[in-house]
């Protein structure tokens, strides 16, 4: 496959005189691992078509939640189905209701749920929820950690912040910024102190259980205990943001996953099936306290959309009914095991993090485990990587800080295919 894509740089020429950077999400841009973005026109099963005509092995999965692969049957299926009854009602459906019922099922401590229209409502609505429940100033969140867009949230943040060198938005005012304490990742005794310094004013932490916003890092088992005690000794929330983990990785997440009891949990687009959607849930005593029950407003013409409602559920429904994580577990050995096995051939050093269905190359010789050592990674190794992996028909995240994913769709075939073309990839270096 040449580099040449003329459909899609000529897109690019357009967009960039009508779109701010010529794309509505800066990763998309490229800007980190260079070249022409690839303009997307089909997807189905674990692959992806350009306006070119090229196909691709996919490992981003629109960023994770095409966990069944893209163009599921019974997802589309579930879509066309309420889209045919009308796209939007700003009104309550019965829709709703199932899917609510779906995540409590996976979810025994969202007793309660509120649906939103992305994962950053459903973060930010979860810190107004703690800081209203608790009457506290102050929210501790972890560096490289992406918790969405929202002001004191774009503070040493993770995801598309980081990947553009700005880790510290434009715009934060720093009253804002001094109401968040940034810790780094897997550093019990950072917390420790933040909570012996500050415990009276701390609302919560928020944290993803599993990072993977500046690359996949998993969890030390002494920084899992501390997030289970500290918060909770001092008066403080525990927020775990699955937005990328919730049923990506098990039927209940990371929680689930690593024995871990959260307060509050927001979850993002898997639970719409792919479409946009987010939500929060907890138990009652704090889920009662936002509007129109408590005092703690949040609304949105679009939460709760009929058409998102009706895709998570089949979505759900499906995982529900013949879970696919043995298999996503077992085939992403698969790959990471091949992948290092080819980099040692190469003599190429590098570590793949992987965490059930979700890994990183890292370009960096020893363990990533925060974000001070996922920094030290060579981006423009990885860059050069990633497009001798285009070039062959696989499509990897643009960016060294961003996970890859894979699907139930993905097969055997499809790993041996990628191992390969990773050999090359590495050759090329």
């Amino acid at each position: 496959m040449s580099d040449a894509r003329p459909r899609s740089e000529a897109l690019f020429a357009e967009a960039k005189q009508r779109l701010v950077g010529g794309v509505n999400s800066p990763v998309r841009a490229f800007g980190a691992v260079g070249g022409t973005p690839v303009f997307i026109e089909r997807a189905r099963g674990p692959r992806l078509w350009d306006v070119d005509g090229n196909a691709y092995l996919d490992y981003v999965g629109s960023w994770g939640p095409m966990i069944l692969g893209h163009a599921h049957p019974a997802v589309v299926r579930a879509a066309q189905r309420a889209v045919e009854l009308g796209s939007s009602f700003g009104a309550p459906t019965a829709a709703e209701v199932t899917l609510a019922q779906l995540v409590r099922e996976a979810f025994p401590t969202a007793e309660r749920v509120r649906f939103t229209s992305s994962g950053t409502e459903a973060c930010l609505t979860a810190l107004r929820l703690a800081r209203g429940v608790t009457g506290r100033p102050l929210i501790v969140k972890f560096a490289g950690c992406y918790h969405g867009h929202g002001d004191s949230l774009l503070v040493s943040a993770g995801s598309g912040a980081l990947t553009t060198g700005r880790p510290n938005s434009a715009g934060v005012p720093a009253e804002l910024a001094r109401l968040t304490l940034v810790l780094p990742y897997n550093d019990p005794d950072a917390l420790a102190a933040a909570f012996a310094k500050h415990g009276k004013k701390i609302a919560a932490v928020i944290v993803e259980p599993v990072v993977g916003n500046m690359g996949v890092v998993g969890p030390r088992p002494d920084f899992l205990d501390a997030l289970e005690r500290l918060p909770r000794r001092h008066g403080a929330l525990l927020i775990l943001d699955e937005v990328m983990t919730g049923f990506r990785l098990s039927w209940g997440g990371a929680q689930r996953l690593l024995a871990l009891r959260a307060d509050l949990t927001t979850f993002g687009k898997i639970i719409g099936g792919g479409f946009p959607v987010g939500g929060l849930g907890g138990p009652r005593r704090l889920m009662d306290q936002l509007a129109p029950l408590g005092p703690v407003y949040q609304a949105g013409t679009l939460s709760g959309n009929p058409v998102a409602m009706a895709a998570g559920a089949a979505t759900l429904g499906l995982l529900k009914k013949d879970p696919p994580y043995k298999f996503l577990r077992d085939t992403t050995d698969h790959l990471v095991h091949g992948l290092r096995a080819v980099a040692r051939r190469r003599r190429r050093e590098v570590t793949v993090n992987a965490v059930e269905s979700m890994f990183t190359v890292f370009f960096a010789k020893g363990p990533v485990t925060d974000l001070k050592s996922a920094q030290r990674a060579n981006a423009k190794l990885y860059a050069r990587f990633f497009h001798g992996l285009l070039r062959r028909g696989v499509y990897f995240p643009p960016s060294q800080f961003e996970a890859a994913f894979l699907s139930a769709a993905h097969t055997p075939a499809d790993i041996e295919k990628t191992v390969a073309a990773a050999d090359a990839a590495f050759r090329d270096l």
